[in-house]
């Protein structure tokens, strides 16, 4: 009785901490699954960090459904969240697909309101705490805009900071992902996506359709020398479909998401614990107040 009575502080103890993991790892990190009493404490959890992944609906090759990079986008995101806590905004796909205008399913919103969305979406989130602001990109039509999205929030002041996750080298993961791929056209609804669609929703990947079209280079614009035209993708995979090899690969699949995925738990982490980027931006605000007191 008595060494039960000695062990009873320590087991008080150890069931508080305990409960208190058991809250981190049951609070929900989608956005979309949080109740509105709980939402105070996930924005205190995540550190004030919200991750939007960036999806689009449009053509994936003949086999993949309109929605891929959503899922892919949205995938990545969960799993980094489990493995450092930040929350994610729910479905997002008003993404830049204008040169997918020519295939069915595709819905491409106009330029201003694309905008509109993401800034007024980046507004809504520093209105309810959340100040570190993630894109993750899943669709590659997107890359210039979000660059510039980026750099625009140098245009006015905000008490919030936008960062755009980039994914890097993998010295855990890229060696085998590296072994695994066979693909030398890669583009677009090819072997990685494919493999990643395999592993988050198998039963949208039509196999049987993987090779009914092509997705090789068309090269119709070969000769026009030094330019850039937006006509391009059309020019080269009108089929939008870039691929030699589209075959699934689910341990191919599952690399790409966890390597991806631990990327941005890392970038997570960082912008968690550390408040540089604010401190910069603030800086280059009174500087740019005032100019010539500089």
């Amino acid at each position: 009785m008595k060494r039960i009575i000695a062990l009873l502080p320590f087991l008080l103890l150890t069931c508080f901490l305990f409960a208190q993991q058991e809250g981190k790892s049951v609070m929900p990190f989608k956005w979309e699954e949080i109740t509105s009493p709980q939402f105070s404490k996930a924005v205190a959890l995540a550190g004030g960090v919200c991750v939007i992944p960036l999806g689009v609906i449009e053509k994936h090759g003949p086999h993949l459904p309109l929605g891929t990079d959503m899922f892919e986008a949205r995938e990545t995101a969960f799993r980094a969240a489990q493995k450092e806590y930040a929350i994610v905004f729910p479905p997002y796909y008003f993404s830049q697909i204008f040169e997918a205008r020519h295939q069915p399913g595709t819905v491409a919103y106009s330029n201003d309101l694309l905008w509109k969305m993401l800034e007024e979406t980046c507004n809504e989130l520093s209105r309810n705490g959340l100040k570190k602001i993630i894109l993750k990109n899943g669709h590659g039509g997107n890359s210039s805009f979000l660059q510039y999205f980026c750099q625009s929030q140098l245009a006015s002041r905000k008490d919030y900071i936008v960062v755009l996750f980039r994914d890097g080298n993998d010295p855990v993961n890229g060696p085998e992902i590296k072994s695994l791929k066979k693909a030398k056209v890669d583009g677009h609804a090819g072997e990685e996506e494919t493999s990643m669609m395999s592993v988050i929703r198998p039963d949208l990947v039509d196999q049987g359709a993987i090779k009914s079209q092509s997705g090789l280079n068309q090269d119709r614009l070969g000769k026009m020398p030094f330019g850039y035209t937006g006509i391009w993708w059309y020019a080269d995979y009108p089929n939008h479909y870039a691929s030699d090899v589209a075959e699934p690969n689910k341990r191919l699949g599952e690399l790409l998401l966890d390597s991806e995925a631990g990327q941005l738990a890392v970038l997570i982490r960082y912008l968690k614990s550390n408040n540089t980027v604010e401190e910069l931006q603030e800086e280059f605000n009174k500087r740019a107040d005032n100019p010539l007191k500089n």
